[in-house]
């Protein structure tokens, strides 16, 4: 995999394994937006089709292009993890273009059952490249770049759905010749990709020994078993479809929204539509400004509160304008109080970005490399589900009398206690969020050689004791759960302490005072190791009382009994001394919050792993002393 470094996620239009799956991404999906929208205006306004009502006809054609997503995602899933996905992509990309010569012909023949089945088709062809997409990434893209990729994908997905909304929206407009631009156009953004996908790099399969299960609804529970192995991906799974239960509520219904609520005509209905996406293209992109280039999912609490927040001012915000006829765009524009409603939803949909991106990226480094394609097909099953229930039940309830911005209301508030239950159910959530806190907005907090923490695999990582909030922090510089070993005293704070509960820490209290406790503990701890996981261990025995680093206990030794070729990491806690967390004045911890002021400057150090077989505490000791001592 080529790791070549680059200064943000926009360098990475200019690598070669960025790049030409982007825009192949970007111009497929800017073709199905632009062959829906401009199909479903021609039966709205411009034919009369007996079978197919104009009220009924964007939800037919939806219904039709979303049925694939339930039917071939389990499949499309197993195809991505036995071939090559290049070849797989260009294969689709092949496909699209047959599919688009008769979709050609449909427009030109005004031939709506044709329409119709190249609808179906196109449905079949992105349920086809949805876990090529995602699966894709993380073969090509490292850690690091994981997120700000995704972000890339995201925003890109959204501006061509709404550049492919317009241009069909425009094209098919055109007098006398707009069937017969739409068709062109499609045919060309179809050859357009094609091209585009040929200089995808190779890559490799990830199971080419599969055999396919043809059977989808068998192959689909064995995929949310697989998922379900691992709870934060499976819980992943269900918080991304959520988003799309969320976001298909606002979706369809901006057009009755702009019309009956905001008063406004066409025109408005595709500002809103512009408003959303670009929210969602900046939410996304923000996301690796925030998480530091790493998978850092503690963004999705926050992301889950702002679109109940937005949401919930988007029904006050809405509900008492005053009537008016169908209000122009400039006239809409002219009203100070419909900017209230612009931000709402542009804050809301960037919340969203927020919210999404991040658990599609921990989905694409927790799932295993060899189902990985399953699992994302999956999640577009588990999607398409949740969109059918949300337009299902939006339908019902606007149907007992509820109003659109109630409609609003009661989505915005269905979220929060969907996010509430999501995060107390997956403590990580909330633990992540805890330490993007702390070391954001509670501190100013600096990373360095962070790419010395393994990304995979079993290892020990050994830090000073400076804060009871040391182990927030250093979860704070890692993109895997870690497990601390930590002194059972801090357990008995009443906030601090229910968090490492909450987080899984392993009480340890000394040999001497309690050896039932300290075998527990390091039997949990080898179990963690075992297991793969990352342990965190403060070989001090305390947080020190002076400021200076205490000798180190043999206990880490213990720990790494039978373990020669275990990975052992220094960690050096920087600038906590005299912080509110950490002792000082007669040893007291946590009195005058402000004694250092707002956002003070911390830091973690990390060095080069070494060897179980070759390290002693003395060593251990040592190499944190030196980190601890370099200039900042």
């Amino acid at each position: 995999m080529n790791q070549a470094p680059h200064s943000n996620q926009f360098a990475l239009l200019g690598q070669r394994r960025f790049a030409p799956f982007f825009w192949t991404q970007f111009l497929g999906a800017a073709n199905d937006n632009l062959f829906k929208f401009a199909f479903t205006v021609l039966v709205t306004y411009q034919l009369s089709v007996e079978w197919l009502p104009r009220a009924q006809a964007g939800m037919v054609i939806g219904a039709v292009f979303i049925l694939p997503y339930v039917l071939f995602s389990a499949t499309s899933g197993q195809l991505a993890d036995k071939h090559d996905k290049t070849r797989l992509i260009r294969f689709i990309k092949s496909l699209e273009i047959a599919i688009m010569a008769i979709a050609a012909w449909g427009f030109f023949a005004v031939n709506v059952p044709a329409l119709l089945a190249c609808v179906l088709l196109m449905g079949l062809h992105s349920t086809l490249f949805g876990p090529v997409k995602y699966a894709y990434l993380p073969q090509q893209l490292s850690e690091r770049e994981l997120t700000g990729g995704n972000g890339m994908v995201e925003m890109g997905t959204f501006v061509a759905i709404l550049l492919g909304n317009v241009a069909g929206g425009l094209l098919i407009a055109t007098p006398g010749v707009g069937a017969q631009h739409v068709a062109i156009a499609c045919l060309g953004l179809a050859v357009l990709g094609r091209l585009s996908a040929q200089a995808i790099p190779a890559s490799p399969a990830a199971d080419p020994g599969l055999k396919i299960n043809w059977n989808p609804v068998s192959e689909t529970w064995r995929n949310l078993k697989l998922a379900h192995e691992q709870l934060a991906v499976f819980r992943s799974l269900l918080g991304i479809s959520w988003m799309w239960f969320f976001g298909a509520v606002f979706l369809s219904n901006f057009p009755a929204f702009a019309k009956d609520v905001l008063h406004g005509d066409e025109q408005v209905a595709s500002l809103l539509l512009v408003v959303f996406s670009v929210g969602i293209g900046v939410g996304s992109l923000l996301c690796e400004l925030i998480s530091r280039r790493h998978v850092e999912i503690g963004p999705v609490p926050l992301g889950a509160i702002g679109m109940s927040v937005f949401a919930i001012d988007l029904y006050f915000a809405s509900r008492g304008l005053a009537p008016a006829s169908s209000l122009t765009l400039a006239q809409f524009l002219a009203d100070h109080a419909h900017w209230r409603v612009l931000a709402d939803l542009c804050l809301l949909a960037l919340f969203a970005g927020l919210y999404s991106v991040p658990m599609y990226a921990l989905i694409q480094l927790r799932a295993q490399p060899s189902h990985r394609a399953r699992i994302i097909a999956a999640n577009n099953i588990l999607n398409a589900i949740f969109m059918i229930a949300s337009s299902l039940l939006a339908g019902a309830l606007l149907g007992q009398g509820l109003t659109i911005p109630q409609l609003f209301l009661v989505v915005g508030l269905a979220n929060a206690v969907v996010a509430a239950y999501i995060f107390l159910i997956v403590p990580e959530y909330l633990l992540r969020f805890v330490a993007f806190v702390v070391s954001r907005l509670v501190y100013r907090f600096k990373v360095t050689g962070d790419e010395h923490i393994p990304t995979k695999g079993a290892a020990v990582l050994v830090c000073n004791h400076v804060s009871f909030i040391d182990a927030v922090l250093v979860m704070a510089a890692s993109p895997r759960p870690i497990r601390f070993l930590m002194d059972h005293r801090i357990f008995a704070l009443p906030l601090l302490g229910w968090l490492f509960k909450l987080g899984k820490a392993i009480p340890i209290a000394p040999q001497k005072e309690d050896p039932a406790t300290y075998e527990a503990a390091f039997a949990q701890a080898r179990a963690v190791l075992d297991d793969g996981e990352l342990l965190c261990i403060f070989p001090e025995g305390g947080i020190t009382r002076d400021g200076q680093l205490q000798p180190f206990k043999g206990g880490v030794m213990k720990l790494l009994e039978g373990r020669e070729t275990l990975p052992v990491v220094p960690l050096a806690l920087t600038d906590l001394w005299g912080s509110f967390f950490s002792r000082i004045e007669r040893g007291e911890a946590m009195v005058r919050p402000f004694r250092r002021g707002l956002w003070s400057r911390v830091g973690l150090v990390a060095s080069a792993p070494l060897v179980a077989s070759e390290v002693s505490p003395e060593l251990l000791q040592a190499r944190v002393q030196d980190l601890l001592d370099r200039p900042c």
